[in-house]
């Protein structure tokens, strides 16, 4: 049994490095600040999660599950729980702060690249999607 969660966690360990390696040639190839930060961002998430996913699984294959034994066997099993809360704070945090990263570069004034030129962000891109000459206003009957 400990040699199947030792291989299961080596190939969580490796998927994460692979998944690692392809954010980086998307910080290098893309090009602007909010592709770069889509592609560290969910790269970050997904290649940490992996990763420690990995050694958590990897650690239940040193626990000894043929004798149960509150005094060495639960102790064994604390450290893939905390690692599975890391994960929890991981998925909690690091989208949240690369879209607080996001937000910080477009107030600083950070333009996207768009293939118009133009920026989409800024625009309202609802009503002119829809064929609309303005937005709705306060007081203005709606066709």
């Amino acid at each position: 049994m400990s040699f199947v969660f030792t291989i299961i966690g080596a190939i969580l360990v490796i998927l994460g490095l692979v998944f690692f390696i392809g954010a980086a040639f998307g910080l290098l190839r893309f090009p602007d600040f909010y592709t770069r930060m889509h592609a560290a961002g969910k790269g970050d998430t997904l290649c940490s999660l992996l990763i420690v996913l990995g050694v958590a699984v990897g650690l239940l294959a040193e626990v000894d599950w043929t004798h149960f034994d509150w005094h060495h066997t639960v102790p064994q099993l604390l450290v893939p729980l905390k690692l599975l809360a890391i994960c929890v704070f991981i998925m909690v945090s690091s989208p949240a702060s690369t879209h607080a990263l996001m937000d910080a570069g477009f107030d600083d004034g950070i333009e996207p690249v768009t293939a118009e030129g133009g920026n989409a962000l800024a625009d309202d891109g609802f009503h002119a999607a829809a064929g609309d000459p303005e937005p709705y206003q306060e007081g203005s009957k709606i066709p």
